[in-house]
């Protein structure tokens, strides 16, 4: 019962609040999208083919992205995500090696390996008490080095049937963004519906009260970092099932360490833990998808959508600093 009330941030009445932003990013990135798509006259953009394009851009930041929620609501943070995206689409390429008859193995191998590299950035954060910026900094270092020491030349394909999950679809609902619902569902279940979710909001509101409660803080800080890697790699499973292939960069190429980030403070979530989710999350991942389709179909420099993004992300962040000052207050 204790725990509970510790997580009483999570009533109602503030639920429904924490849902008003997400909703307005989710209509006004749909109302911009449309109105581009039809000003440029690619109005085949909005017919079910178009909208199934711009979800699917969502998936591989999508995928991360929730990781990486579950680590800042505890007060963490995560900044190896890119790496271990790069590490799980190269070990489950590696592992296959073009036979359809490894790819589960190798995908077991990559989630193997990103719940593993979790594993350790929680110990070295709870156990050695090493600052989450420096540790998981440090744990990318270190992944990006192996990387490019052990698989720099790598050459390897995925599996024809293994690239079923990129680009085949059921019912006309990619495969993809099938994987990236179900994740969604999953996360968001277990942050509002269990004793786990309640604890992962207690330790990030208020640690010493939660700890108090008789929570142990450490195990939930390392099993949010354990989720985050989990994410990661499963993230690295679709890029190699799209590209077919892997390299150690290509995590790094795609920026997802920072943009996990901010598409997560974008929707809610504060960056010192204990309020947002998943759903505000995924609005974030909407926009940006929706910036980069709006600007491909208006020709603008794709290098001015991350002027953008990073305007969005300080107007989000300022956004939540005054709210949060007005409930202080």
């Amino acid at each position: 019962m204790s725990e509970l009330s510790i997580a009483g941030n999570h009533s109602g009445r503030e639920r429904l609040q924490g849902a008003a932003l997400p909703l307005a990013l989710v209509a006004g990135s749909a109302v911009v999208y449309a109105i581009a798509a039809t000003v440029t006259g690619q109005t085949a953009q909005l017919n079910w083919d178009g909208v199934m394009g711009l979800l699917q851009r969502m998936v591989a930041l999508g995928v991360v992205a929730i990781g990486q929620t579950f680590v800042i609501l505890v007060g963490s943070i995560d900044l190896s995500v890119a790496h271990l995206i790069s590490l799980g689409a190269v070990v489950s390429i590696f592992v296959m090696h073009g036979d359809p008859g490894l790819i589960w193995l190798g995908v077991l191998a990559a989630l193997f390996a990103g719940v593993v590299v979790g594993f350790v950035s929680g110990a070295l954060i709870t156990q050695l008490k090493v600052n989450p910026l420096i540790a998981t900094l440090g744990i990318g270092l270190i992944l990006r080095g192996i990387l490019a020491t052990a698989y720099g030349n790598l050459q390897a394909n995925a599996p024809a049937s293994y690239r079923t999950l990129a680009y085949d679809s059921l019912v006309d609902v990619p495969y993809a963004l099938i994987l990236l619902a179900v994740m969604a569902l999953v996360a968001i279940f277990v942050l509002r519906r269990t004793l786990a979710g309640a604890r992962i909001y207690s330790v990030g509101g208020n640690p010493i009260s939660a700890r108090l409660a008789g929570i142990h803080t450490e195990r939930v800080v390392l099993a949010a970092h354990i989720v985050s890697g989990a994410c990661a790699a499963v993230s690295g499973l679709y890029l190699a099932s799209r590209l077919g292939t892997a390299t150690p960069w290509v995590g790094q190429n795609g920026g997802y360490d920072l943009d996990s980030l901010a598409v997560v403070v974008i929707g809610g979530t504060l960056l010192a833990g204990g309020k947002g989710g998943v759903g505000g999350t995924l609005a974030g991942v909407f926009l940006f998808a929706t910036i980069d389709a709006v600007f491909n179909m208006l020709q603008i420099d794709p290098f001015l959508g991350q002027v953008l993004r990073g305007a969005i992300v300080i107007l989000a962040v300022a956004y939540h600093s005054v709210r949060q000052r007005g409930h202080v207050a």
